[in-house]
């Protein structure tokens, strides 16, 4: 029995299927001789399918052959695809790339956290300057502090939202970051379960034509001595 690589099958299971079209063609190849030899004695056809019938049928076995053929060889392709466990390795350094980037953006000092202090800094200033502005009355400058006092207060509690929502995200990276190969683990076995679902289709595949075949053959009679 043909063994699994670590994603897929090995390269014999590929010569294999690639030899069942052959196989069935050759199968296919011999039927005409047969009916030729029925057609020049009739009394040997007793028994036999229909002239019609027969012609359905090879032309429905002929269908089925055809695209067995192209189930087989997409199957093929498939399961050589998975053979590579690099691929697979592949999604996890893309996975690591992205949470290693992230966990710096929503550190303590990091570009989510600078954001916030930004913006509270601005308000600050703002209020600083406008009550030494000098451009405005004394009740427009009241109302133009007032209101950025306001927007201090609404930036304070925005940013401690945004804090809170930050430290749990941080939180979650770093259990991510720490199941990077459990994670390897499922992919694999998520790859795996591909393989073995083209095997099963191939599999279904390539009985159907055989009960088909069996059919028409079963329906011929050999020429009388």
């Amino acid at each position: 029995m043909t063994s699994f690589g670590p994603f897929g099958v090995k390269r014999p299971l590929s010569r294999i299927l690639a030899a069942v079209p052959v196989a069935l063609a050759v199968a296919l190849a011999a039927l005409p001789a047969r009916v030729n030899a029925q057609q020049a004695n009739p009394q040997a056809r007793t028994g036999a399918i229909a002239d019609d019938e027969f012609a359905r049928q090879l032309d429905e076995l002929k269908r089925t052959f055809g695209d067995v053929g192209k189930q087989i060889e997409a199957g093929t392709q498939a399961i050589d695809g998975l053979k590579n466990p690099e691929d697979g390795r592949k999604g996890i350094q893309e996975l690591r790339q992205h949470v290693s980037r992230l966990l710096g953006m929503v550190a303590d000092n990091g570009e989510v956290a600078k954001l916030g202090q930004m913006a509270l800094s601005r308000a600050d200033q703002k209020i600083q300057a406008l009550a030494q502005d000098t451009r405005f009355k004394a009740d427009e400058r009241d109302y133009l502090v007032h209101r950025w006092r306001e927007l201090k207060a609404s930036t304070a509690a925005a940013i401690r939202e945004l804090d809170s929502a930050r430290r749990d995200f941080s939180e979650l990276l770093r259990t991510l970051q720490t199941s990077e190969d459990y994670i390897d683990e499922l992919l694999q076995i998520r790859e795996h379960q591909k393989a073995l679902d083209v095997i099963q289709q191939l599999t279904t595949g390539i009985r159907d034509a055989s009960d088909k075949l069996k059919r028409l053959l079963g329906g011929i009679r050999p020429p009388s001595a």
